[in-house]
């Protein structure tokens, strides 16, 4: 059984590995079968920038999740924590994969976001493991709510992104209806008002750095 202290070593590997070293995805990528992109070097800078912007989300996820289980004291919740960051992991490799192949590169600012995410899922957990559940649903709707406008948004011909994105959402819903069953209580509507505001500043200076 996972301990605090192997949690709290897990954290620190966690850290290092989606900062500076290359993610590894437990699942195949997502593909539109038989579909090649084909993207004019406008909507290729406009694909880089919005996949820039998810894998940012991403090395976010990484930050709660470790935060969150290292805060728990409940066993079986750290468990769902670990097993949520590691699903989160696919959605890393895949979104630093799909920025290698449109030539784009991750945010300047990456240690950052992270720190942030991490200081706050911290923050959650003190507040009790019922409260950090809320946080993780309305987390994970925003980031749904969020890759929706984002499938709008990309390159109707960038299969390749539409495809993870597409597949990303699907996953941030499933782990918010995991969180709200595992006991998550509804955070107060300024919270989410905060929460909501603090993501926006982030996409949109990780839209161009």
């Amino acid at each position: 059984m996972t301990t605090a202290l192997d949690t709290a070593l897990n954290a620190a590997d966690g850290a290092l590995r989606t900062l500076f070293a290359a993610p590894r995805a437990s699942r195949a990528c997502p593909t539109v079968p038989g579909e090649k992109t084909e993207l004019a070097l406008q909507d290729k800078a406009l694909s880089g920038a919005l996949m820039r912007v998810n894998h940012v989300g991403e090395v976010c996820a990484q930050a709660l999740y470790a935060a969150q289980a290292l805060g728990t004291r409940d066993p079986e919740l750290r468990q769902h924590f670990l097993q949520a960051s590691k699903e989160e992991g696919d959605h890393l490799a895949w979104t630093k994969a799909r920025l290698d192949e449109l030539g784009a590169r991750p945010s300047l600012l990456n240690p950052l976001w992270y720190a942030g995410a991490f200081g706050l899922g911290l923050v959650a957990s003190r507040l009790g493991d019922r409260l950090s559940l809320g946080f993780v649903v309305e987390t994970e709707r925003q980031v749904e709510a969020h890759l929706a406008g984002h499938l709008e948004r990309l390159p109707q011909g960038d299969h390749e992104s539409r495809a993870i994105v597409a597949q990303m959402k699907d996953d941030e819903a499933l782990h918010a209806r995991e969180a709200e069953q595992a006991g998550a209580l509804q955070l107060p509507e300024p919270v989410k008002a905060l929460m909501r505001s603090a993501a926006r500043v982030m996409t949109t200076t990780a839209h161009y750095l």
